[in-house]
């Protein structure tokens, strides 16, 4: 198993599968983007495959997010997926998406196992979109996440980052779109992983305003913390204007969640993050490539993790933003 330091098992694995994106949101790169990883450095599909199946069938993985960049630019997607779900034990396969292709393929990724899709989306208003992602493919999203709901990839799940003086007016529009469709909404508070290094905290909107602006016109009602368990969102129950459902917030920030993290990160070079914000890498890649055998592969990997700190550290006057931006390490 893949136990660290603390008692915690990992147990959920975000996989990379490249650093590249065809939007260029604010909170994640600059306008003109970044310097992508060269071809030879990605990780093959099978070698992709390999890793995965280690960890499934040697270090307890039970659950595999596959995430970018952007998944979905990766040509070989279907496959991976294909491959993954057909393992044994078999592993709930997802995928965090921008949304934009989700449509062409949806179908697909159902049928080669896709249990279920996360999509970003942080506005309805599409001269917002532009500005936040510095692209007009907002209808490509909302046509991206109609088509993962009718292909069965539910509960289809929102996820949406409110920038002050930006789009934090969206909260009510989103929740209530989410509503109406019957998909699951989780605003996220905005995390110090831009490439440009210029989160500030006291511009971020906290969970706290998040819950204060909901209930302008919804009563939340706290779902059991019993119900959470590793996950990150604190879910609530949604009520109002004749609408039902529930919300999530992510309080990386103002309120983690470091305690019961079962996360495990593979970038799309082949490196094992134990967290987002961590500023060490453990090398499989040149295992991959060096000839190692699959249990000396599963032992670099089970060292690399028992290693984990305790927390992410953002409150500690030393905390340093990691040198990779979101892009390039993989939600």
């Amino acid at each position: 198993m893949l136990l660290d330091g603390h008692g915690r098992q990992a147990t959920d694995l975000r996989v990379s599968l490249t650093d590249r994106c065809n939007l260029r949101c604010s909170y994640c790169m600059p306008p003109e983007g970044l310097d992508w990883l060269p071809k030879a450095e990605v990780l093959t599909d099978d070698e992709v495959v390999r890793l995965i199946t280690i960890g499934v069938e040697r270090l307890g993985i039970t659950e595999v997010r596959l995430t970018g960049g952007e998944p979905l630019l990766r040509r070989g997607i279907v496959d991976i997926v294909a491959r993954a779900a057909a393992l044994t034990p078999r592993p709930e396969v997802s995928l965090t998406t921008n949304g934009i292709g989700l449509a062409k393929v949806a179908g697909a990724l159902r049928e080669a196992g896709l249990a279920r899709v996360n999509v970003s989306l942080d506005t309805l208003d599409r001269d917002v979109f532009r500005k936040l992602a510095h692209r007009d493919r907002l209808s490509d999203v909302l046509d991206g996440m109609a088509a993962a709901a009718s292909a069965g990839l539910t509960p289809v799940k929102v996820n949406a980052v409110l920038l002050r003086g930006v789009n934090e007016g969206d909260a009510v529009p989103l929740l209530r779109y989410c509503l109406e469709h019957e998909y699951e909404l989780r605003f996220i508070e905005q995390m110090p992983l831009d490439a440009q290094h210029g989160w500030q905290r006291e511009t971020m909107v906290t969970a706290e305003e998040i819950h204060a602006r909901l209930e302008t016109a919804f009563t939340l009602t706290p779902l059991p913390s019993a119900d959470r368990g590793s996950a990150p969102a604190e879910r609530f129950a949604v009520e109002g204007g004749g609408l039902s459902g529930r919300v999530g917030v992510i309080a990386s920030v103002t309120r983690p969640f470091c305690g019961s993290c079962d996360r495990v990160r593979l970038t799309a070079d082949g490196q094992i993050r134990n967290c987002l914000f961590a500023r060490e890498e453990s090398d499989l890649r040149a295992a991959l490539r060096g000839g190692a055998s699959d249990a000396e592969i599963a032992e670099r990997w089970a060292a690399a993790v028992r290693g984990k700190k305790a927390g992410h550290g953002i409150d500690d006057p030393s905390f340093l933003q990691p040198d990779r931006p979101m892009s390039a390490i993989g939600g």
